[in-house]
């Protein structure tokens, strides 16, 4: 199935895309950032992507990122998008460039702990389920500044901004609104100048409604379908 698709064609015409929506916000196109999400996707694929110029991978299984990582040219940057286990906090440490979903304080204690053994500070993002939908992690906006004042104590964690998962929608206008709203909060959190607190990334917009995330401010987009096709979750 793979081998049929294109993925230098497919970024380029994501690219493209970033880019006239982010000129038609008035912003500059290389103010955001593609994150290819390689996801049960084969090593082989990354490499297409990293050959065209792309530097920034997306996993959501520590293993899968740790696996990739220990293959991919150095300048590569792994971000860590998906749900991550407390126990599995060890292995990532001084691999991961950029984590995405971190949701309670108990998850960042764990990134405290094992970054100080490691000699390193870990930057992280704080995942905001805007759309308060059961199925998703992420804590509520109204919980979000008390967390990062929280998290902002430990010294070998460092936030860098804010992260969602918008709801699956026909139409990417439907969570243009979500969208307004994590940048509004990112503005909110940042004009409380909290120390070791850099409010300067949202990682928001997949393959469905990037174009919608870049119009509304979003530092880093998400994308995998949009490059590497469909998902094969039999290869989990």
């Amino acid at each position: 199935m793979d081998d049929k698709i294109n993925v230098k064609e497919n970024l380029s015409v994501v690219l493209d895309n970033i880019k006239e929506a982010a000129l038609k916000a008035g912003r500059d196109p290389e103010d955001v950032t593609l994150i290819a999400v390689t996801k049960t996707k084969p090593f082989e694929m990354l490499m297409e992507a990293y050959d065209y110029g792309i530097r920034d991978f997306g996993e959501n299984k520590v293993q899968d990122l740790v696996a990739k990582w220990e293959l991919a040219p150095k300048d590569s940057r792994f971000h860590m998008i998906g749900h991550l286990q407390k126990n599995k906090v060890k292995y990532l440490i001084g691999k991961v460039f950029l984590i995405h979903g971190v949701d309670s304080y108990e998850l960042a204690e764990e990134i405290e702990k094992q970054s100080a053994k490691g000699n390193c500070v870990t930057d992280i993002l704080i995942e905001v389920n805007v759309a308060e939908e059961e199925s998703k992690f992420g804590i509520k906006c109204s919980e979000a500044l008390d967390l990062v004042k929280k998290i902002s104590l430990l010294p070998h964690v460092h936030i860098k901004g804010l992260m969602t998962i918008a709801p699956y929608v026909e139409s990417d206008e439907e969570n243009r609104q979500y969208f307004v709203d994590l940048r509004q909060l990112l503005i909110d959190i940042a004009s409380e100048n909290i120390n070791n607190v850099d409010m300067s990334v949202l990682s928001m917009g997949m393959t469905g409604d990037y174009r919608v995330a870049v119009s509304e401010g979003a530092t880093y987009v998400r994308v995998g379908t949009g490059i590497f096709g469909e998902r094969n979750y039999a290869k989990e």
